[in-house]
Formats: structure tokens, sequence, C-alpha cells
């Protein structure tokens, strides 16, 4: 059984209280570990030292010299790679070939293409003319923001802590990270990788805990924290945005989605099938991007939804080490219970449950585990909760539609606007489409194509702000002119 412990100062040090909460495995619900939890005690020590850091000795270093630590991070990440892969996989029991492709080696990334996309973008320059004719000359400077507040989520818990932490760190801040209470393990690792690296103590902190009357509400309202980034539930950025306004912290906030897709009838069929079941089933439909909604024009729909189906029974769930499975669990009991009283409010609301609508039998080794079956309904109306609602699970909701401009109409019907995938091969039409979408990010005939380089957030309640690329600079760094008299 493991123990994880808070990483204050370069230093692993439990919580002062002793108390301490489960890590339990959505596999099988056996018991991973306990999790110290952090009091104001943590957060206050893990909050001075990140301040601490920020002139001595990281504020000292090089931009070259910041850059050629967080290389090495990136590198130790990956010569570790099945530490951290067995540590993700164990947390949220999916499959290790995903966490493979995906959260690890990308993971890994961010903190290399971060760096070095930040660390060349130039500033600005201006000549003024003045009266006396001498002139004035006008300097763009970034500066760091200071201690960044990081609030990981527990869906891609490495991948999305590392698209923080990486442009934080690049641009010259540290950071105190509260990762979610369902996923310490890697983000508690990271931090020997650290140490190993050369990373000055304070620079990267780890405080665990729960959000109300926890780490979370007293990190976000600990003073000594200059800005806050957070992605997870809409609810609860909301929260973090009341806290944010005392002492006017600026704020960056992913939050939820009821992404749509658009199905028309000229698409390639097995392209849009195909994205379409990475995009609502997998990771268990635990993505913010996912699809949970998807508009088939009608002379394509009986296919589509055929074809869907066949492909959703292929889906084979097992353990993260099974080679076999490409399906795993959903991230607790906890958040089994609300997906599966979506399911039960669908057949209340009158959906055809195409397939799924329950709990897979996976046998007595496994029965205890957070298991779901991924679950397609027909039929409901446009405003039913279940297509109105973000459910965060292996499901998606399939509707015919006759025109273009319906199909738009109801893609945006939504108080959400993270994301949305286009499935056509006019090439006009994707472009007209996309342009109305009101959404942050709209794929053409693909999903969760990410380019590190591009601007990343939601519209509507979906978030505020973007990050990515050169975006980033915006939020970690502050803009200062520089204005000298010639």
């Amino acid at each position: 059984m493991q123990e994880f412990k808070h990483f204050i100062n370069g230093v692993y040090i439990g919580s002062q209280s002793g108390k301490t909460f489960e890590n339990r495995s959505p596999v099988d619900n056996s018991l991973i570990g306990l999790v110290h939890e952090a009091g104001r005690e943590e957060v206050d020590a893990a909050v001075a030292a990140a301040r601490a850091a920020l002139s001595e000795p990281w504020g000292k270093l090089t931009q070259a010299a910041r850059i050629e630590l967080l290389n090495k991070v990136a590198e130790r990440i990956n010569e570790r790679f099945d530490e951290f892969l067995e540590a993700e996989c164990r947390d949220t029991g999916k499959p290790h070939k995903m966490a493979a492709h995906i959260d690890i080696p990308r993971g890994a990334a961010n903190f290399k293409a971060f760096s070095e996309t930040l660390a060349n973008h130039p500033t600005e320059a201006f000549r003024l003319d003045t009266p006396d004719g001498a002139g004035a000359l006008n300097i763009g400077q970034r500066t760091p923001k200071g201690v960044i507040a990081v609030i990981s989520p527990w869906n891609l818990p490495l991948l999305l802590m590392t698209w923080k932490v990486g442009p934080a760190l690049a641009c010259g801040n540290t950071v105190v990270v509260k990762p979610s209470e369902e996923t310490p393990a890697t983000t508690t690792l990271l931090g020997e990788v650290m140490n190993e690296c050369g990373v000055p103590p304070g620079v990267f902190n780890v405080v665990h805990g729960f959000g109300p009357d926890s780490a979370g509400a007293f990190l976000t309202a600990h003073p000594g924290i200059d800005a806050i980034t957070f992605t997870g539930e809409t609810r609860t950025g909301e929260i973090i945005m009341q806290a944010a306004s005392v002492g006017l912290r600026n704020i960056s906030l992913e939050c939820g989605g009821k992404n749509p897709a658009i199905v028309f009838a000229d698409c390639n069929l097995e392209k849009a099938v195909e994205g379409s079941m990475r995009s609502a089933f997998v990771n268990c439909g635990q993505v913010c991007l996912g699809t949970e909604r998807i508009y088939v024009e009608r002379p394509l729909f009986d296919a589509f939804l055929r074809r869907m189906k066949e492909e959703t029974a292929k889906l084979k769930p097992g353990r993260p080490d099974d080679p076999e499975a490409n399906f795993g669990p959903l991230v607790s009991l906890e958040h089994r219970e609300k997906v599966l009283s979506y399911y039960r409010l669908a057949e209340e609301e009158g959906a055809t449950v195409e397939i799924g609508g329950g709990v897979p039998d996976m046998g007595a080794a496994l029965n205890e585990g957070a298991w779901i079956s991924p679950t397609i309904w027909t039929g409901l109306s446009d405003d039913a909760r279940v297509v109105r609602e973000e459910i965060f699970g292996p499901c998606c909701h399939i509707r015919p539609f006759d025109s273009e401009e319906e199909a738009i109409a109801l893609a945006n019907d939504t108080r959400y606007g993270l994301a949305a995938a286009i499935w056509t091969e006019n090439s006009s039409r994707a472009i007209r489409v996309a342009e109305q979408i009101e959404a942050g990010i709209v794929w053409v005939n693909s999903w969760f194509l990410r380019d590190l380089r591009t601007a990343f957030g939601g519209a509507k309640q979906s978030g505020i702000g973007r990050e990515g690329g050169v975006h980033g600079l915006e939020f970690y760094t502050e803009l200062k002119n520089i204005c000298i008299k010639m």
C-alpha cells in the first residue's frame, strides 16, 4: 500500500493533522494507498516555498537555463515511463495502451513544447513622436505572474497537470499544484523527477486534498497566490472565480462541455463512425472534449446508427494490463453512480436505449469496480436533461436533422461552448458551418487532433481565457510597457 504525501520545498511531508483519505482502484475497488489531506498549514508552507523560490534561485536563472531544466524533466519522465504509466493506470483504470500513447508522452512533451515556444516569442516596440521632436521609445517586457495555483482534474491527470505546469514554469513562475483527490499518483511522482533534474526547491509544490474546507479552498483563497488555473466542472469553476475575485487575481478556467458532432450525408461514413466512437467512448467518456450529442443528416441516419452500434458492441472492457482491452472503468464508484443516474433518467425521459444502459458483468474479481456499459440513445426531445446536461460518461444521443441551418441551431443550443466536430467532404460547407459554431475548438473530419501551438479554451460556460502556444503568455506573464523619453 502506498502513501501519498505533499511535496513542499523539495521534500515529501505528511499532514500535521494526520488526516488521510483512501485512494481506491476503479478497476476492483481495492485499496491503492492513503493520501495525506492538506490543511491550512501545508498550503501556507507550499505557497511560502513557492514565493521564496520566485526571486531566488528560480528568478535569477536565465531563460536558457530554465529551458534546459524543463527539457531534462521531459526526458526524465520518458526515462521513467513505465513508472508513470503504472501510476496513471492504477489511479484511473484506463488501458495501458491508451495511457502509453497519449497520457504519458504528451504529459512529458508539455515541458519541452511550451518552454521552447514561449522563450522565443517577441514582445512589441513602438517609436512615439513627442512635441519636442526628440521622441520616445516604448518597449514591451514580459515578467512572470508570480505564484500560480494549478487545480488539475482526474480524467487525464498527468497530461492536463503538465499542460499548466509546463508553461507556468517556462515563463518563470512557481507553482502549487492541487491534483484531484481521485488521482494523486503521477503528480506526486513528478516531485521526484523535479529533484532528480535539479529544479530548485519551492518551484514545484504539491498539496493533496478535496475542494470545500480543504486544500482546494485554502489554496484558491490564499493571498499569496497570484493567479489560478483550473480544469474541471463549471460549478467548481464558478466557486474558484468567486475566490479569485478577492484580490483581483487572474484566472484561466477550462470547464464543462456538452459537445456536439454534426455528421452530414456527404461525409466518409467510416471515418465519421471511427471519430465519433473515439469522441464518445475513449477514456470511458471522461474527456472534456468528448461528444455527447451527435446530429446526423437524415439520409445517413440509419446507416450511421447501425455502424455505431456495431462498433460499440466490439468495445472490450478489461484490466489496464490486458492487451486486448480498449475500454476501462469510470474513475470511481461515486462517479459511476452519477452517470448511472443519467442512464436511468434517459429511460424516464423516453429514450430508446440502442445499446448499453447499465453495468456489465465483469466477473467476481472485477465486479466491485466502477464498470459501466457504453451507451447510445435515440428518441429524446431537445429539451431532455440528458441532452442538455454534461454527463461525463461513455454515452451519446444520436438525432437526425434535415438542413444545415437546423444542424447549426441544434449544435449551438447549449449553455456550453467547448468543442465540436463536423464530418463532411464538402470543404466550403465545413468552413461555413465551423465559423458559425459557438465553441472554442472545432474539428473537421477529425477529433482530439491537437497542435500545442494553437489556442485552447471554451466559450460561454465552458471557460474563460485561452492557453496553448503563445496564448499562454497572456495568462502566465504580465506585459509591462517601458517608455523611454529620448
